[in-house]
């Protein structure tokens, strides 16, 4: 820079006094400090304005008076022609609230029945209309459906593999018997996950919640015929086209049509549900058990497990037409009014629905406008430091919800406990108790996520998770012949213990920390690979484990899952900034922290334990963010270490 102006007489073309016998060192260093302060100076230009625009998408109200809220909204019924004179008012409050909601009794022309219903939703946040709960039922189910279609197979696999010639030791039978397992996984991680979005552009929510859960259903059917092991691989297959969409696009709908008190709640009982879903598949297995076989129908207890699970799907496809369309997907198709006529149905009276139909629609006026001409999402995944890290958080807490070896349970579980020396009921019964304490152990997630925080929670439990695998682990080494007993007795406490610090630990927390941890204009992008991540390790934990139980028995394959818990605890520690309770411009700073910057201070959480909790010391905790949301502060992004990880 100082090269490319004229000097005279040892001056700058500023007036500034140039040394005139600079070592080659600090020519370099100078050389170095001004590209650097250019390479900053750009950084900062760009990244100011992603910030500026999480800033605008976290309220794009903010700033406007109610005089000219009042005339946009009339300005919005108008341009798209929507209802009469009652919904011109409506939208005129309703403007006015989706600023700020909370302010309902310090807006003009609030009637007293409208001002009780608003407070309601602060208050007694579960006030609904009866639809609302039509919606919440629908959502709850299509998560059994998941839960129900994963876990069948627990029971079912007992009987097939012998049938189709798979059931035995040998490296064939075993890594065939992983293939089946595994197959809906896969097929979920390299093509449903990314069917989502064409399904949701071509049939909307509820159409592709219908279209998902008929795959489902139809796949469920046709593994109940299936005569080979490479039959049942095409039907499973299958059936991964219905759970891909259907896991990523619920949790969608729930959030385009619950109101603002709810909607976290209903995102956290996907997990839940889901675990219900799961309890129910070890129900069915039960149930069918001792169904004897039919002339010309061999295994017909097996086939009816496999094909009890399209029992939820059949009811979400009956009854999923009867809900709303979400307005924002409405909307997305320029069809206004009839988002608003839905929005409607969800809510208790018109200023509500203009209230969220409008703010939706700002909301989506602010995403196009704020897009970035010739951007790359995909690149600004891995090229921006704050999306980096979220990326980088996101993918650690995905991959270790598979690696924690929570699904050698839910999906061998039977197999391990007949190992065990169970009976075959007892081992499904066993399982089924490990499919309540999952979803017992679920609820209360709704509570200590946003109490303990994400990052705490996992702290906690995984190095409870590593004890308790490595104990079931051990506990097959007690002898069989004189501890019978014993051995039943530790084997099955070991996994009940798991399941109650997984399920509301590792079990909620991926899928809702991925979905706060991306900024706004990208989070659809990263929800997809976080989703795709999730089943893609599923399929490997599914397809490996009959082969790693024979390899390393099954002390080895579940200490090596115990490690795998270990080594999240000390990835979570490091790397794994907390979410919980901020705000988008708050997250903006926390993943603008510089890696190896949050990586010692996780370091110094270690020592802090220990005196305050071991040694019973008081020592003040460490305050890691300072939110400072001043003009001149670069909250968000990290430009003194911009090829930081």
């Amino acid at each position: 820079m100082a090269d490319s102006q004229e000097k005279v007489n040892g001056e700058t073309s500023s007036g500034e006094y140039e040394k005139p016998h600079a070592t080659g060192v600090e020519s370099d260093a100078r050389n170095h400090s001004v590209a650097y302060s250019r390479r900053q100076n750009s950084m900062s230009a760009a990244d100011r304005a992603r910030r500026n625009a999480n800033a605008k998408l976290a309220n794009p109200l903010a700033g406007y008076s109610h005089a000219e809220l009042r005339a946009m909204g009339a300005e919005y019924v108008n341009k798209y022609q929507i209802g009469d004179e009652d919904d011109i008012r409506a939208f005129e409050i309703g403007a006015c609230l989706a600023q700020d909601p909370t302010k309902y009794d310090s807006i003009q022309g609030v009637t007293v029945e409208e001002a009780d219903v608003l407070r309601k939703e602060f208050v007694n946040r579960w006030s609904q209309p009866k639809l609302m709960y039509l919606v919440i039922i629908l959502c709850s189910t299509c998560a059994a459906v998941q839960g129900m279609d994963e876990t069948v197979v627990n029971g079912a696999q007992i009987f097939y593999g012998a049938q189709f010639g798979i059931g035995g030791q040998d490296p064939r039978s075993t890594w065939l018997l992983g293939l089946l397992n595994s197959a809906p996984y896969f097929c979920c991680a390299f093509i449903g996950c990314w069917l989502t979005v064409p399904y949701n552009n071509l049939f909307g929510r509820r159409g592709t919640i219908f279209i998902t859960c008929t795959f489902s259903a139809l796949a469920c059917f046709w593994q109940a015929f299936s005569n080979t092991w490479w039959h049942m691989f095409i039907a499973r297959f299958a059936l991964g086209l219905g759970i891909g969409p259907k896991s990523a696009t619920v949790p969608i709908y729930a959030a385009e049509t619950t109101p603002p008190g709810i909607r976290g709640a209903l995102v956290m009982q996907w997990q839940m549900w889901t675990a219900f879903g799961i309890m129910f598949g070890y129900i069915a297995d039960l149930v069918f058990y001792n169904v004897k076989p039919r002339p010309h129908v061999q295994g017909l207890n097996w086939r009816l497990m496999m094909a009890s699970a399209m029992l939820p799907a059949l009811i979400v496809i009956a009854f999923v037409f009867l809900c709303p369309e979400s307005p924002r997907w409405y909307m997305s198709k320029g069809r206004h009014y009839a988002a608003y006529e839905s929005m409607c149905r969800l809510r208790y009276n018109k200023v509500q629905a203009a209230r969220d139909v409008f703010y939706m629609q700002t909301l989506l006026s602010a995403e196009q406008e704020l897009s970035f001409e010739g951007q790359n999402k995909v690149l600004e995944l891995v090229t921006i430091p704050r999306n980096r890290r979220a990326l980088i958080g996101s993918e650690l807490v995905m991959f270790f919800q598979q690696f924690c070896g929570v699904n050698i349970i839910a999906y061998y579980s039977s197999q391990i406990f007949v190992e065990a020396n169970f009976p075959e009921l007892n081992a499904l019964a066993a399982s089924l108790g490990f499919g309540i304490i999952n979803f017992v152990f679920a609820i209360p997630a709704i509570y200590t996520i946003d109490t303990f925080g994400r990052r705490n929670l996992l702290l906690t439990t995984f190095p409870l998770m590593a004890l308790f695998l490595f104990f079931t682990g051990f506990s097959f080494w007690i002898p069989d012949d004189t501890m019978h007993t014993a051995r039943i007795a530790c084997i099955t406490t070991g996994i009940y213990l798991f399941g109650v610090v997984y399920s509301p630990g590792e079990g909620p927390v991926p899928f809702t920390y991925s979905a706060e941890a991306y900024p706004l204009y990208i989070r659809s992008l990263g929800m997809s690979l976080a989703t795709a991540t999730t089943w893609f390790f599923n399929g490997v934990l599914s397809i490996t484990w009959p082969s790693m139980k024979v390899a390393f028995t099954n002390q080895g394959g579940f200490s090596f899952y115990a490690v795998w818990n270990l080594i999240g605890f000390v990835l979570i520690l490091l790397f794994l900034p907390e979410t919980k309770g901020k705000t988008l411009e708050e997250l903006d700073q926390v993943f603008g922290m510089p890696t190896h910057a949050h990586a010692a201070y996780g370091l110094r959480q270690v020592p802090y334990f220990f005196k305050r909790y071991i040694f019973r010391q008081h020592v003040e905790p460490e305050r890691l963010y300072e939110y400072d949301t001043g003009e001149n502060e670069d909250v968000g992004y990290d430009h003194d270490a911009d090829n930081t990880v």
